[in-house]
């Protein structure tokens, strides 16, 4: 069965969940959760979007975005992506970390923007890894408390529900976290209630998708922009790709290339393989002894990151 296309609204906020393959742990350090932290940062200036609330558990992770033009896809793999090159470094390993397509839901913030931030920030009391919201060190409410600061995090749009004053705000704030202590796991916010994308009411579900619609659909890049950006950082011309002969750097390249394309939506394997005259499951051995190339050489993990970028699924236009 097809996959839903994701529902793109400009200004819009999404829950957003990510979680460890079939449960497994996705941070074992601080500085993995560190590390991660810094990529949120690294994402909010590079697509423009803001994040108001996240919750970094053992194998999983909430977030509260707030996308601009970028949709929401672009942000969440770049962010997956390289968190993942960087455990698979630091543990030696190859492979996934995240458990296949993640999460996420548009939520009405009009009506749920305070009750998921404070369901996120509740998490580890759910779980009852602390008993107060603020005990937890890897989620945002110590930034809502002011205990510490993070300066990509925007805290200014759900503090100013309590009060245009972000002293009085912040108490007010916290006592609203107290008062849902009691809660218990919300479906809703994990299953929308439209299209299992969407909270919200009718018109709200309906003015999104009328909006969404309104702008081009997501387009993946074309299998010749993906070959132009790998023979572009090889240095090699395109027609190299198509030769029968199996030359180091060719080879790399091919490598690369279908590489490339395991790890971005919309486009196959099947459709290089098709493209290059190439047999499917030579192209899918040769991508995945590159990827164990890339854990020990940073030149390749260098190459890749180029590439990758080069290649970025355009914004949406109106």
């Amino acid at each position: 069965m097809a996959r839903k296309p994701r529902v793109h609204l400009p200004g819009g906020y999404y829950h957003v969940m990510m979680r460890g393959n079939v449960g497994s742990d996705i941070f074992f350090s601080p500085a993995d959760r560190t590390r991660f932290m810094l990529l949120m940062q690294e994402g909010v200036e590079r697509y423009g979007h803001r994040i108001h609330a996240f919750c970094l558990m053992s194998n999983h992770v909430h977030l509260l975005i707030q996308v601009g033009t970028t949709p929401l896809a672009n942000i969440i793999q770049n962010l997956g992506f390289r968190y993942t090159r960087y455990v698979n470094r630091q543990r030696g390993e190859v492979g996934h970390l995240f458990q296949g397509r993640y999460k996420a839901i548009l939520v009405d913030a009009d009506s749920y923007l305070l009750e998921l931030a404070r369901y996120i920030h509740l998490n580890p009391v759910r779980a009852g890894i602390c008993k107060r919201a603020e005990d937890f060190e890897w989620s945002s409410q110590q930034a809502y408390m002011g205990i510490v600061t993070i300066p990509w995090l925007h805290t200014e749009t759900i503090l100013a529900r309590f009060s245009p004053d972000e002293s009085k705000a912040r108490p007010l704030m916290l006592d609203y976290i107290e008062q849902g202590m009691g809660e218990v796991r919300r479906a809703e916010f994990h299953q929308g209630s439209h299209l299992g994308q969407i909270l919200g009411d009718d018109n709200f579900a309906e003015r999104a998708i009328h909006v969404s619609g309104q702008f081009d659909r997501v387009k993946p890049p074309a299998i010749a922009q993906i070959i132009q950006a790998v023979c572009r950082e090889y240095g090699i011309d395109q027609s190299v790709l198509y030769e029968a002969g199996k030359g180091r750097k060719s080879s790399e390249a091919r490598a690369m290339a279908a590489l490339v394309i395991q790890q971005t939506e919309g486009v196959t394997l099947t459709a290089l393989a098709k493209e290059l005259g190439r047999e499917l499951s030579s192209l899918s051995q040769s991508a995945g002894r590159l990827r164990k190339q890339m854990v020990a050489e940073k030149s390749l993990q260098e190459r890749f990151e180029s590439i990758s970028n080069a290649i970025t699924i355009p914004n949406c236009q109106a």
